[in-house]
């Protein structure tokens, strides 16, 4: 009898077919929309294998599946499982890093570049005023070459956007929690301490994991911080920033604007006081939505699988599992 792989059925479908091929001499992989309700509970009691996406993976739903041997993320990020309680059980869990750092970094400078030319603004100004009479001009924008760049979380995705920014002629200055003296050499990055960052950069740029200690790690203290002609970009987690607070910044121009993907709620809602701010640029957690992007995480996602049911360790357990093997 072949493994059961359980699937988010949110995820596109072309992705789980995909999965699916790649997968089908061992598993069977069923797509499930509820992952709470009786029934989607009755086939995860059997599953082998989980590929959540949004869903949650607590120890209510650990203690239904009981065959269960790896939890396969579909993304970087996995603050919505419970690694602690899936350890306990011996189960691995994954994630696809890498793979998607490309894409990231390209969306962050997608939203520095609408952001310092007013790209949305000027788009609208095409489709209905520029070839009125008497029409109003544009304002001048800024360049990126010679901003400051301040980066929070210098990893992989914060190095790819460390990458572009040279390309760019940016300067760029970073902090984190470790410091990266090999990025200082590669690219001239300058540590600084994250209030030192807030107060002299022209864009401040997230790329931490969410964790009890990035969580509002950006408030009202430290939206404050930042020059009024500063933007915020966020395509990290949506809880690292007080949303409340960012609002509050954009309405009083405590900055001059941000660049978001991610939110503390997403949807985001219509009557998010965001939706009508013309100082932000929004989009809906697209960070790695390329086609590209998207087969290379796939993959990934079915390689590990495939090794825990042939009985191989996974490559990529998440920080908290790395260098335990369960037998």
């Amino acid at each position: 009898m072949k493994a059961k792989v359980i699937i988010s059925d949110i995820i596109r479908r072309q992705i789980i077919d995909y999965i699916r091929t790649l997968l089908e001499d061992i598993a069977e992989v069923i797509s499930l929309s509820d992952w709470r309700s009786i029934g989607s509970l009755q086939i995860i009691r059997d599953a082998d294998a989980l590929i959540p996406l949004h869903e949650r993976i607590d120890e209510n739903l650990l203690s239904e599946a009981r065959r269960l041997k790896i939890v396969a993320r579909l993304g970087v990020g996995y603050d919505r499982i419970d690694v602690e309680a899936c350890t306990k059980r011996r189960i691995y869990v994954t994630h696809t890093p890498n793979v998607l750092s490309n894409a990231v970094a390209e969306l962050t400078f997608a939203l520095m570049l609408c952001l310092s030319r007013r790209m949305i603004e000027a788009d609208r100004y095409v489709r209905t005023e520029w070839a009125k009479a008497g029409r109003p001009t544009l304002p001048l924008r800024e360049d990126l070459a010679g901003k400051t760049l301040g980066i929070i979380g210098l990893g992989r995705i914060g190095t790819e956007v460390a990458r572009r920014a040279k390309a760019f002629k940016m300067r760029i200055v970073y902090y984190d929690k470790v410091r990266r003296k090999n990025v200082e050499e590669e690219l001239g990055a300058e540590y600084l301490s994250i209030d030192e960052l807030l107060s002299t950069s022209d864009f401040v740029s997230i790329h931490v994991p969410l964790t009890p200690e990035t969580t509002l790690l950006i408030g009202e203290k430290e939206l404050r911080r930042m020059k009024k002609t500063a933007y915020l970009i966020n395509t990290s987690r949506g809880l690292v920033i007080d949303e409340k607070a960012l609002c509050r910044a954009l309405e009083e121009h405590w900055i001059a604007g941000a660049g978001l993907d991610v939110f503390s709620r997403e949807p985001l809602p219509l009557d998010s006081p965001l939706v009508k701010m013309k100082n932000v640029v929004l989009t809906p957690h697209m960070g790695t939505h390329t086609v590209e992007t998207r087969r290379l995480m796939a993959s990934m996602v079915a390689e590990e699988i495939r090794r825990v049911l042939t009985g191989k360790a996974p490559l990529n357990l998440v920080p908290e599992q790395r260098g335990i093997r369960f037998n």
